[in-house]
């Protein structure tokens, strides 16, 4: 049976070069990077390498970039870390309602700890106002973390405007990039970033591995303590092969792939809002190259992806993280869509290695599961709200 995956959120295939670049560094190159000797060095001068090519790509230092386990470890250590070095002098976050997760449950923890967190609206289309984050910054605000591209709709925030704001009010400013990093312009000294999470298994890269790129002269207690691997900041023997894996990734970008990821999300949208009472979640504009969120309204998304699989074409109703949990998404609520009209929603996320001919087998499934689905649905009206 034809398989068509098209949840790229949440993960992505491993690129081939990707495999070929990391394979030597679990044989013949194996050392680790802190040990002293020909192996360990060569396995050093691999991790410096890696570091000048990601620090590059977000135009940033390489003794700025900070090798971790993923996104959500980075963004952990962001919040966590801060707060542990500011506090009590300072203890105010702003963030909004439409996080990731990870940095969502990270501020409801630092709540207990004595933080105070603002959590801002959307509008319906999941931008923050910048005027808002000014409005709430206090003399106790240490920290704003905005996450970039959001994993469910793919709204892009303005990273420029929000960094003007906090550097006028000399607040930290954080973003969470692992959904945009090599989609979108990420600058680091335009958009005045202070930290950015990455990593690299949303760009065909390995799982295990991402990066907090920390601004030259911030302080953040680390949450890790042992032999002071990563200046200090997380310690812990570097995952060499990962790293190598993810700057292969880096490096393999090509900006014709952004563009055909977004005329098939394009083609992708056009086609879905073709069939009846389907609503687009999320942007036309400043939406991520490979992101398509939609409502079918009156059936239920599991239902809709259910019979997707049952056809080869591989889709999820939100955020992997939450895929376990039955409850409404956060995000889909924060942009004022009732219970039942985001529980009809599924996301369809796209990759390089998606065709015309994957989006063209999709836009001629959808319709007929969906017209099925509704023929059955109980709820009131049939076809309508």
């Amino acid at each position: 049976m034809k398989q068509i995956y098209l949840d790229n959120a949440a993960t992505t295939k491993m690129d081939g070069k990707v495999v070929g670049a990391m394979l030597p560094y679990f044989e013949g190159k194996y050392g680790n990077a802190s040990s002293q000797h020909l192996i360990g060095q060569e396995a050093k001068n691999a991790l410096n390498k890696s570091r000048r090519i990601i620090a590059r790509a977000i135009s940033a230092r390489s003794d700025e970039i900070i090798f971790t386990s993923g996104g959500t470890e980075s963004n952990n250590l962001a919040l966590k870390g801060l707060f542990l070095e500011n506090y009590p002098e300072k203890n105010h976050i702003i963030t909004t309602k439409i996080e990731h997760d990870c940095t969502l449950n990270t501020c409801k923890w630092l709540e207990k700890q004595g933080a105070k967190v603002t959590y801002l609206d959307v509008d319906k289309e999941g931008f923050v106002n910048v005027k808002d984050i000014e409005k709430v910054i206090t003399d106790k605000t240490f920290l704003v973390t905005i996450i970039h591209a959001n994993n469910e709709i793919g709204t892009i925030q303005n990273l420029e405007e929000i960094g003007k704001i906090c550097k006028s009010k000399e607040v930290l400013f954080h973003t969470d990039a692992c959904q945009s990093f090599t989609k979108v312009n990420i600058n680091v000294k335009k958009q005045n970033l202070d930290l950015v999470t990455l990593n690299a298994h949303k760009i065909h890269g390995p799982k295990g591995v991402g990066v907090l790129y920390i601004k030259r002269g911030i302080k953040i207690a680390p949450l890790s303590h042992g032999g002071g691997h990563e200046q200090g900041f997380r310690s812990g023997t570097e995952n060499i092969p990962g790293i190598i894996g993810f700057v292969k990734a880096v490096e393999i970008v090509k900006s014709k792939d952004v563009k055909k990821m977004e005329m098939l999300r394009d083609r992708l949208i056009r086609g879905l809002l073709k069939i009846p009472n389907v609503t687009l979640n999320g942007p036309i504009k400043n939406r991520l190259c490979n992101n398509v969120n939609v409502s079918f309204n009156n059936i239920e998304g599991e239902a809709i992806g259910g019979y997707l699989e049952n056809q080869g074409i591989y889709t999820s109703t939100g955020s992997a993280c939450m895929s376990h949990s039955l409850e409404t998404s956060h995000v889909l609520k924060a942009l004022g869509l009732p219970p039942l009209k985001s529980n009809s929603s599924i996301r369809l996320s796209l990759s390089k290695f998606t065709t015309e001919q994957d989006i063209d087998y999709v836009l001629d499934k959808i319709p007929k599961i969906v017209n099925k689905l509704r023929k059955i649905s109980p709820l009131v009206g049939g076809n309508r709200w």
